[in-house]
């Protein structure tokens, strides 16, 4: 069963949508006026014509295109980003170039990739302790390599 998504596509770009039947993303684009260059180790806010409207039983989670990771070396900031269902502004996305040359990103790249997923929301509830597990506290490499 899919949910409807409202879209207000204020950029010249075609609306996301998905390559594949299994694709789980959609891939959004690039709206800027001119031609951004992104310095190695740097990052830039990216803006995408895109204002979008969704059920509070969702989010929108802003993460990076592999292929872009790959040969350009840009990801996305803080992926995956959350795009809440009460934010009614511009989709920006925050590119970071990890690789050592300068990159160009064009008006209509396609830049990082929507994913929806369902949100579960929670009550929190104070206590003096939590129940102890066999990993305990153990973290951050806890587990081993192999």
């Amino acid at each position: 069963m899919s949910m409807t998504v409202k879209i207000i596509n204020k950029s010249n770009n075609p609306n996301p949508e998905y390559k594949t039947s299994g694709s789980s993303g959609m891939d959004v684009r690039a709206f800027i006026s001119s031609p951004l260059e992104i310095e190695s180790l740097n990052r830039a806010l990216v803006k995408t014509g895109l204002f979008i409207e969704m059920d509070e039983s969702i989010e929108c989670q802003v993460r990076p295109r592999s292929g872009l990771a790959l040969k350009k070396g840009i990801t996305v900031l803080n992926t995956p980003g959350t795009i809440d269902a009460d934010y009614r502004g511009e989709i920006g996305v925050i590119l970071m170039n990890q690789s050592r040359e300068t990159v160009t990103i064009q008006s209509g790249d396609r830049i990082a990739q929507l994913v929806f997923a369902k949100v579960e929301k929670v009550n929190l509830e104070n206590v003096a302790e939590v129940k102890m597990t066999q990993r305990g506290d153990g973290g951050f490499g806890s587990t081993g390599m192999k």
